[in-house]
């Protein structure tokens, strides 16, 4: 008897043990679930070859003049994360009101926020750049991007191809250094912050529907993204 009650006290720990281990690998990947922003999605580029673009990515311009600018991946050890970046790096000479832009449709956006980490590189007539969304082709979206040459921040809608400015913002930033844009939209209000300040804000019903997202400079503007981040808004 003794023997058997010496060989019971052990199963019982053991079980114990497991039982323990069970709840605390649940709880675990619970609170990892529940800090997922359902539905995020995150390009950083690193998994992308050098002198392509990311999968499901095209590249169009609105008021295209001439070849379309060369955006591709490129590698940048200065980047955020990793040494892959996403960056237009020809702009093929264009100049005046040629929008360059490299965009997806595979995403379908409505409400949320967008982050992308900037580097204005180079540019004459016009520096830096920024997000798109809602994007419904080439002459229909809503952007908002940062020129160093102008030092602003500015939103638009470009609607059939028609550019207006909805709200703008004074802010200089050392143009060649990497800094955060984010948009949040939530209906017809829209927000813009950058390095986590909220400069701008507007209201715009033109374009209610979900579209594409993707990147955005003007004219000659040489520019770098990274770690374009998608958190579409819980319905």
């Amino acid at each position: 008897m003794r023997n058997r009650k010496r060989n019971v006290k052990p199963k019982k720990f053991l079980s114990a043990i497991g039982v323990a281990a069970v709840i605390l690998t649940l709880s675990f990947l619970t609170t990892a679930r529940a800090s997922a922003a359902p539905g995020m999605m995150t390009w950083n580029f690193d998994a992308v070859p050098v002198g392509t673009l990311p999968s499901g990515w095209k590249v169009e311009a609105t008021h295209q003049r001439g070849p379309l600018s060369t955006w591709q991946v490129i590698q940048d050890k200065s980047a955020p994360s990793g040494d892959h970046v996403l960056a237009l790096t020809d702009a093929k000479k264009n100049s005046g009101s040629t929008f360059n832009l490299c965009w997806t449709d595979k995403v379908s956006f409505l409400n949320g926020d967008i982050t992308v980490h900037f580097k204005a590189v180079r540019g004459n007539e016009d520096e830096g750049g920024g997000i798109m969304w809602r994007v419904q082709d080439k002459d229909n979206y809503y952007v908002v991007r940062y020129n160093p040459l102008e030092d602003n921040f500015r939103y638009y809608i470009i609607f059939h191809g028609i550019r207006r400015m909805l709200a703008t913002a004074r802010i200089a930033l050392p143009a060649g250094t990497w800094h955060t844009m984010r948009v949040r939209q939530r209906g017809d209000r829209f927000e813009g912050f950058i390095d986590g300040k909220r400069l701008l804000t507007g209201k715009d019903r033109h374009i209610q529907r979900p579209g594409g997202v993707g990147i955005w400079t003007k004219a000659d503007a040489v520019t770098s993204f990274d770690d374009f981040t998608v958190v579409p808004q819980r319905q």
